[in-house]
């Protein structure tokens, strides 16, 4: 399995400045357009540094403590076999995982050995569901897929595959910077021992009970149905999120039909490359041109591979938000759910008055079991009506503090909820605007070089 050298701490300035440059570029390229008939594209490659930054976490900015304080990267992964917990063999796929100091160090000096350890996929699902449930009110960053979705036909579903293991890594260092660049979910101790501890981690993650808090799914649907006032913004937001799901996966869906037929247009070109060196051998002063032109486009068949897989590095990008949107629809069901129960506190405690009301005028407004009994058995006697007031008395008091509580409940998930997802819109329009331009650029190169090898086989044509 090829190993691809880690980013240090995830920095995207080096990505950031390159699509300010190719903006420049592609300004001025359009201008130039304009006097002559045939417009050169500008300079748009990338350097070797540039596209690795392009391809590897380049969405993550090291601004909180944590990022300060250590560098984290999931350098290697490995294939390995053991029992489940079932007793049953099994092959999976390990990461390592290694954290080092983030002190610059004095010129000359040798970096720090990084502390390290190995974590399966199923680790990274039990922390992130253990973020889901303790921060609910934050989208909480999304793991790399876990079976290849969106893929053209030459490329591997297998979630075993070599390219597909070296994809998920990089997803996998992508959602441990993300979380730890997070300005609340860096300083959660859980997550610090996932990075730290081996053996302990799992056990100490559970002691938190965390599942026992998880809402059910149904509970959370029946509130979706039966909220009466929902907040118009987290209405809007679900709404929105639902539609950029869509336009990202019928995005991807297009890609991959492209990426189809992109490749048997670079493949048939292998063709001419076999036609041209059949044809040299029946030719003298022909020949030797017809031979070189056939090697150019043997490369050029051949390019494709590369070039497509280095697109499965933007697809997977464009597929983190995806994955994204759900994350932001978790955080609205959260907050229907929150608010359905504080509906549901408002309507018990007007209830209860009702029935305080109704108890000390003895007018029953409504039709009631309680009445209709009262009118077959007659009256309750002045003592049973008298602890009935009680208790209905201090049923209101704690509905009343429970609504108190239900509201602050409500406005603090509201604030700190929105707070977030204005953090997380602006991170989405960065990233996925350079991801675009980045992604728009690798096909301007791409076209280049296309024109290079048909410019080289003219050459080779005219010197025949």
């Amino acid at each position: 399995m090829g190993r691809r050298e880690p980013s240090r701490g995830g920095a995207s300035a080096p990505a950031q400045l390159t699509a300010d440059q190719q903006r420049k570029r592609e300004v001025k390229m359009m201008a130039d357009s304009d006097s002559a008939d045939v417009a050169l594209i500008g300079n748009t490659d990338l350097t070797s540094s540039e596209s690795e930054n392009n391809i590897v976490n380049t969405m993550v900015e090291k601004g909180t403590a944590l990022l300060r304080k250590i560098e984290i990267n999931v350098p290697e992964a490995e294939k390995r076999t053991g029992k489940n917990t079932v007793n049953m063999q099994e092959t999976y796929t390990a990461y390592l995982i290694e954290t080092r100091p983030a002190e610059s160090l004095p010129e000359g000096s040798v970096p720090a050995t990084p502390d390290s350890l190995w974590r399966r996929y199923s680790e990274f699902e039990l922390l992130r569901m253990y973020l889901l449930v303790t921060y609910p009110y934050i989208i909480i960053p999304p793991l790399p897929e876990k079976r290849a979705e969106f893929v053209w036909h030459k490329l591997s579903a297998d979630n075993l595959d070599p390219d597909f293991v070296e994809r998920r890594r990089v997803g996998l260092e992508n959602f441990l910077l993300r979380v730890a660049s997070h300005p609340v979910l860096s300083t959660d101790k859980i997550f610090y021992r996932f990075l730290t501890e081996e053996k302990k981690w799992k056990d100490e993650v559970l002691e938190t009970g965390f599942q026992d808090k998880a809402d059910s799914r149904l509970k959370s649907l029946s509130a979706m149905y039966r909220v009466k006032n929902p907040d118009k913004k987290f209405t809007a937001l679900k709404l929105y999120s639902d539609e950029l799901s869509a336009a990202i996966s019928q995005l991807l869906r297009v890609r991959a039909r492209v990426a189809d037929r992109l490749y048997g247009v670079y493949k048939v070109h292998g063709n001419y490359g076999r036609v041209f060196s059949e044809w040299s051998a029946i030719e003298k002063e022909m020949g030797d041109g017809l031979q070189s032109a056939g090697h150019h486009m043997d490369t050029y068949a051949a390019s494709i591979d590369d070039i497509l897989e280095e697109e499965e590095h933007y697809a997977d990008q464009l597929k983190e938000y995806l994955f994204y949107t759900d994350a932001v629809r978790s955080v609205c069901r959260k907050h229907e759910l929150i608010q359905y129960e504080l509906e549901t506190a408002a309507q018990d405690l007007v209830s209860k008055k009702q029935q305080k009301e109704e108890l000390t005028t003895g007018t029953v407004r409504i039709f009631s079991l309680k009445g209709m009994t009262s009118k077959i058995f007659g009256q309750e006697s002045q003592e049973q009506r008298e602890s009935r007031l009680a208790a209905l008395e201090q049923s209101i008091q704690e509905g009343e503090e429970a609504l108190k509580e239900k509201n602050k409940e409500c406005q603090e998930f509201l604030q700190t909820a929105w707070e977030d997802i204005e953090r997380f819109k602006e991170q989405k329009d960065r990233d996925l605007r350079d991801a675009l331009i980045n992604y728009a650029i690798m096909q301007i190169t791409m076209c280049k070089k296309g024109i290079q090898v048909w410019s080289n086989a003219k050459e080779c044509f005219n010197k025949m």
